[in-house]
């Protein structure tokens, strides 16, 4: 495995940038926080025979999920901290923004959990935003994530540690974004169905003073800035 050879490189298809470092045709996936599951949705898709379990807390986007069964895709309620299957049953583990919304006191024990359901040599890919770049700045003005994706980034560091892993690979890459509008960033990122940033109306109004000037014709785009770390399970 060797790291990306350009901190700025543009990648708009991560599930490309995934296959570049691990395989998966044929694999056992588990996705802990998969969200609407976009990603594992089209990995299914591409790569034949892999199966994914895609776990997730928010009891809305499960339901939602569930309504729309894939071939291929077995959905879960569940939490990364707390997963009820058992041991060594996956070669990959898949955590796509999720790290940083595990409550810090429990990604030690979410890490290790992850470990619990990997076979031996089995791989755990990372994929964190940065706390910078344009579209942080307007984020931080309703959400500000900088303590809590320090600290998904440390529990990775502390998992090192444990004897239970070793990095494979580091990858930094900027990943485009896009809104339609500052109501299609409104509905998308300030009032998500998994949380509650208690948008008053002046609140709504100063992020977005900050967000218009993003904002052409054709709509807003950004650049996310993403850090990926990839461990493999010691066998």
């Amino acid at each position: 495995m060797t790291n990306s050879p350009s901190p700025s490189r543009l990648v708009s298809d991560e599930l490309t940038l995934l296959a570049e470092l691990v395989p998966l045709g044929g694999t056992q996936i588990i996705e802990l926080g998969c969200g609407a599951a976009a990603l594992a949705r089209e990995l299914v898709v591409r790569y034949p025979g892999a199966q994914v379990t895609g776990l997730e807390v928010d009891e809305r986007q499960h339901a939602k999920n569930v309504a729309a069964p894939q071939p291929g895709i077995t959905f879960m309620a569940a939490c990364a901290q707390a997963v009820p299957l058992g041991d060594a049953q996956f070669d990959l583990a898949l955590m796509l923004k999720s790290l940083h919304h595990v409550p810090v006191p429990l990604m030690a024990q979410a890490l290790a959990e992850v470990a619990r359901l990997l076979k031996p040599d089995g791989h755990l890919y990372v994929s964190e935003p940065v706390f910078a770049g344009p579209l942080n700045e307007v984020m931080r003005l309703f959400h500000d994530e900088q303590e809590v994706r320090a600290a998904a980034q440390a529990a990775l560091d502390a998992a090192l540690v444990t004897g239970q892993w070793t990095q494979a690979a580091e990858v930094r890459f900027d990943m485009p974004v896009s809104f339609t509008s500052f109501a299609d960033f409104e509905q998308r990122m300030m009032r998500p169905t998994f949380a509650d940033h208690r948008i008053s109306n002046a609140k709504l109004a100063e992020v977005r003073h900050a967000f218009e000037p993003h904002c052409t014709a054709e709509g807003a785009w950004f650049e996310r800035p993403m850090h990926v770390r990839l461990l493999t399970k010691i066998g």
